[in-house]
């Protein structure tokens, strides 16, 4: 990557051969980014340093698709006969972060993140299927951990419809009724997370993270979006102060042509949890193109994939949380989700016996057929497919291969 001074500016040099060079030119008032090509050579330019961007202030255009996604209401459905939590968005972070400060928990900032953050920051339109929160705190205390359980489970308690009688709602119950999944992190990295149910594959999830080595899987998801200054008063609307949004990835302008071009790319699987292997497929499925240096990697995420699920039975629960998290219960795209996993494990494992590819490769066709079933019967209102929370924590950092039950 190079900088070329010419007479519009600086112009950022993505890829290089002896006559041609393609390059972007970032416009500083806006977003939008014009796509230069042309012929010239090396004595005609002037090499330096290249400059590269972490974070940018969103432009109006982006300004007001925030406002929009903050003023969503969010459905957080119970399980049951417990009713639905629907509550906008900019209510709901406000109504933990009050929980928080009651529980002597100091907050030191709330972002987005995931694909919500990635449809804000995005030219174009298309629908996102997962809404992250992060909240950053301090987690040296032991007791922090429980204090946040108990914050977001009074906040839900909170938000629960005037008409239920809260009185005897404690955690047990709502962590079966409202809660998908809990993780706990507590070694070099701490962090929880709280995924909220949703049965329309909306994901919900609220992190509460201290340190967490590894933030993005891919570019297109690495987005961070600060939203103090959207939570100041009441009226989302009157919020025009300064929003800044970073990527993980480093270099936002990358990653932003990533995103508005529709391609995945990555660096080091190996260090992410799962080597990112479910989101891979799920970025290909919605019609994403990975880039050449990113195929040569499909390896080290299988490999990463099922060292953290050894066996047949992990890997089957994981994968059903995820769908469960990524896609509704009639979504047909699921049965292309799995025929892309199926593929990816085929062409590119390399770390498994025959035998043992072969028992996932099945697994992976059961499961396909399972959901053609389901989505028959739910079609024709004859069944419901019903997912159960699961609360783990996963030792060592995140990196072991196996996982404890939180109680």
């Amino acid at each position: 990557c190079y900088i070329i001074r010419s007479k519009l500016g600086y112009l950022k040099l993505f890829e290089l051969s002896n006559y041609t060079y393609t390059y972007f030119f970032p416009n500083t008032n806006c977003n939008n980014k014009i796509l230069i090509s042309n012929v010239v050579t090396r004595e005609s330019v002037t090499m330096e340093k290249p400059f590269i961007r972490s974070s940018i202030e969103l432009n109006e255009k982006q300004l007001e698709k925030l406002k929009t996604v903050m003023r969503y209401k969010v459905e957080i459905h119970g399980k049951d006969s417990f009713p639905t939590i629907e509550v906008e968005l900019h209510k709901l972070i406000k109504c933990v972060r009050r929980k928080l400060s009651e529980n002597n928990i100091n907050l030191k900032y709330v972002k987005m993140n995931g694909g919500a953050a990635s449809y804000v920051l995005a030219d174009e339109d298309f629908l996102y299927a997962d809404l992250d929160l992060i909240f950053a705190l301090n987690f040296s205390k032991p007791e922090t951990f429980d204090k946040v359980k108990t914050s977001v489970f009074d906040a839900l308690i909170e938000m629960m419809p005037r008409t239920i009688n809260k009185n005897n709602l404690h955690e047990d119950i709502l962590k079966d009724i409202y809660i998908s999944k809990m993780v706990k992190v507590d070694e070099k990295d701490k962090w929880s997370l709280f995924s909220l149910y949703n049965n329309v594959g909306k994901c919900i999830e609220l992190k509460f993270v201290d340190n967490m080595h590894r933030q993005f899987e891919f570019s297109v998801d690495s987005f961070q979006i600060t939203l103090d200054s959207m939570l100041i008063g009441d009226k989302i609307e009157k919020c025009n102060d300064k929003v800044i949004a970073e990527s993980m990835y480093g270099d936002i302008d990358l990653a932003l042509y990533h995103l508005n071009n529709g391609l995945i790319e990555t660096r080091s699987p190996e260090e992410i949890r799962g080597g990112g292997l479910l989101k891979y497929c799920y970025l290909l499925c919605r019609g994403n193109k990975a880039t050449e240096d990113c195929k040569k990697l499909e390896k080290y995420m299988c490999s990463r994939f099922f060292i953290d699920f050894p066996d047949v039975q992990s890997q089957q629960l994981k994968l059903i949380q995820y769908v469960d998290n990524h896609f509704n219960d009639v979504d047909e795209n699921i049965f292309s989700y799995l025929d892309i996993l199926y593929q990816v494990i085929l062409n590119s494992t390399v770390c498994l016996m025959v035998y043992d590819r072969k028992v996932t490769l099945s697994m992976i066709k059961n499961l396909k057929n399972y959901y053609k079933y389901s989505y028959g019967m739910s079609a024709k209102g004859y069944c419901e497919h019903n997912p159960q929370s699961k609360i783990m924590y996963i030792p060592n950092n995140g990196t072991a291969n196996y996982w404890i039950a939180v109680e």
